[in-house]
C-alpha cells in the first residue's frame, strides 16, 4: 500500500494526468499483491462506468454545450447587467450573477470560469479593476455554478454514495444562491474601498429594461425550474430529466433562439464527447483506486482514527471539513467526490448527520480546492487565460476564500438550509 501512495504522489508531482496517475497508482498495487489477480483492474474500470444514475453526467454536460451554442450566454449577460451594473463593482457583480444563472445551463464551474473569463476579464481591465481582483471574482463566483442545479459534482457523489440525486439537485439551490450572495456582499465592500464603478452617474436600469432582459432570458432561467419541478413531482428521474435537458437545450436553441446551427450542434457534440471522456476516464482509474482502498479497509481505518479523535459530530465534521480542504489543495475536484464520498458519507451518517445535507458541504468544499493552490484547476485556467501571476489572485483572492468558510460553518450549523427544499419531496 505505501508503494501505491509513493507512485501517487510522485505522480501527481510530475503533473502526469489525473486520471494516469489513479490508474498507474492501483496497477502498482495488483503488480505486487500475488493474492489479487490483475484483470480485476480491467473489470474493476468497465463496472465503475455500469451506472444508470452516472448516464446522468454525460446529458447535462451535452445540454449544456448546446445551450451554450444557443446564444443563452449573452442574454443571460444582459440579464445580469440589468441587475446589477448600477452597483459598486457593476461589472465584478454581474459576473457573480451570471455564474448563479450559469448554474442552470452548464453545471461546470471550470467551464462557466474559462468562458467568462474570455467575454469579462478585458471588460475588467478597461474599467481599470486590478487584474488579482478581477481573476478572484472570477474564479470564486464560478464556483456557484457547481452547487445550483444541474451540478456534475452531485451527481457524481449521489452515484458514489447511493444517495437521492433529486434530492441533491433540490438540496444545492439555496446554498448556492446564499454563495452568490454573500461574494457580492465581499465584493461590494472590496468595489467600495477601491472606487470600482462608483460613479453616480452609472444608472440603475429602469424596470422596463430589467423586463426585456428577463424576457430574452426566459427559456434559460425556465430550464432549473422545469427541472426540479419535473423531478419534484415524480415525471422524471435525474436521469431521465439530463436527457430531457438534452432536448430541451435543443429545441430552445434550434426553434426559439434560432441560433443554433449545425455547425454549432457538430462543435457542442465533440466538446461534449471530449468533456465526457476525460471525466469518465477519471471514473474507471478511480473505481480501481476505491477497489484497493476497500480491500486494504483503509474508509475503516480511517473512520476509527476520525472518531478516536473525538464523538462530538460537529469535531468529527470538522475535522472531515479539514481533511477535505486539505484534499482540494492537491487533487482535482472529481477525484475528491469518487474517491472520498464512500470513505467519509458512512462517518458523517454514523455521526447523526444527513447525507443530503454533508453531500452539499462536500461539493463545496471540493470547489474550495477549485481556487486554492498548489492544484486549484479554476485558479489556473483564469490566471492562464489572462496572463495574472499567482501570487496576484492569491492575495487578492483571500477575502473570497474566508467568506466562503464562514458559509460552511452556518450550512453546517444549519442544516435546514440545504435540507428544507428536499424535505419537499415524498
Amino acid at each position: 500500500m505505501l508503494l501505491v501512495v509513493l507512485t501517487f504522489v510522485i505522480l501527481l508531482l510530475l503533473n502526469v494526468p489525473i486520471a494516469f496517475t489513479l490508474g498507474i497508482a492501483g496497477i502498482m498495487y495488483f503488480l505486487t499483491q500475488a493474492s489479487v489477480p490483475l484483470p480485476v483492474v480491467v473489470q474493476r474500470m468497465i463496472t465503475g462506468t455500469q451506472s444508470y444514475p452516472l448516464l446522468a453526467v454525460p446529458f447535462f454536460i451535452l445540454a449544456g454545450h448546446i445551450m451554450n451554442a444557443s446564444g443563452i450566454t449573452s442574454r443571460l449577460m444582459k440579464l445580469a447587467d440589468a441587475l446589477t451594473g448600477h452597483m459598486a463593482g457593476g461589472l465584478a457583480q454581474a459576473s457573480i450573477v451570471l455564474s448563479m444563472l450559469m448554474g442552470g445551463v452548464s453545471g461546470s464551474s471550470n467551464a462557466d470560469v474559462a468562458m467568462e473569463t474570455r467575454i469579462l476579464l478585458p471588460e475588467m481591465r478597461k474599467k481599470k479593476y486590478s487584474d488579482g481582483f478581477s481573476a478572484a471574482v472570477l474564479a470564486f463566483g464560478s464556483l456557484t455554478t457547481a452547487i445550483i442545479p444541474p451540478s456534475i459534482g452531485l451527481v457524481l457523489y449521489g452515484f458514489v454514495g447511493q444517495v437521492s440525486i433529486g434530492k441533491l439537485l433540490m438540496a444545492g439551490i439555496i446554498p448556492g444562491i446564499l454563495m452568490g450572495l454573500v461574494m457580492m456582499f465581499t465584493t461590494y465592500l472590496y468595489a467600495k474601498k477601491r472606487g470600482y464603478d462608483t460613479d453616480d452617474r452609472i444608472k440603475r436600469k429602469s424596470f422596463g429594461e430589467l423586463i426585456i432582459a428577463v424576457k430574452d432570458s426566459i427559456w434559460a432561467l425556465l430550464f432549473p425550474v422545469i427541472l426540479v419541478v419535473t423531478i419534484r413531482f415524480g415525471i422524471f428521474t435525474a436521469t431521465e430529466a439530463s436527457a430531457f435537458a438534452v432536448v430541451y437545450a435543443f429545441l430552445v436553441g434550434k426553434f426559439i433562439y434560432r441560433e443554433l446551427d449545425w455547425v454549432k450542434l457538430k462543435a457542442s457534440l465533440k466538446d461534449s464527447a471530449e468533456d465526457n471522456a476525460m471525466i469518465l476516464l477519471i471514473i474507471s482509474m478511480a473505481a480501481v483506486v476505491s477497489y484497493v482502498l476497500a480491500y486494504e479497509k483503509v474508509p475503516v481505518k480511517l473512520a476509527s482514527f476520525i472518531v478516536g479523535i473525538s464523538e462530538n459530530p460537529y469535531i468529527i465534521m470538522g475535522t472531515i471539513i479539514v481533511f477535505l480542504l486539505i484534499a482540494g489543495m492537491l487533487m482535482e475536484g472529481t477525484v475528491n467526490i469518487l474517491l472520498l464520498t464512500p470513505i467519509f458519507l458512512p462517518i458523517i451518517t454514523k455521526a447523526g448527520f444527513d447525507p443530503v445535507h454533508f453531500g452539499i458541504i462536500m461539493a463545496i468544499m471540493v470547489q474550495i480546492g477549485g481556487v486554492t493552490p498548489p492544484v486549484g484547476v479554476n485558479m489556473y485556467t483564469v490566471c492562464s487565460l489572462g496572463n495574472i501571476p499567482i501570487e496576484n489572485f492569491v492575495k487578492e483572492s483571500l477575502p473570497y476564500l474566508l467568506a466562503l468558510i464562514i458559509i460552511i460553518i452556518i450550512i453546517v450549523a444549519f442544516p435546514q438550509i440545504s435540507l428544507f427544499l428536499p424535505g419537499l419531496i415524498r
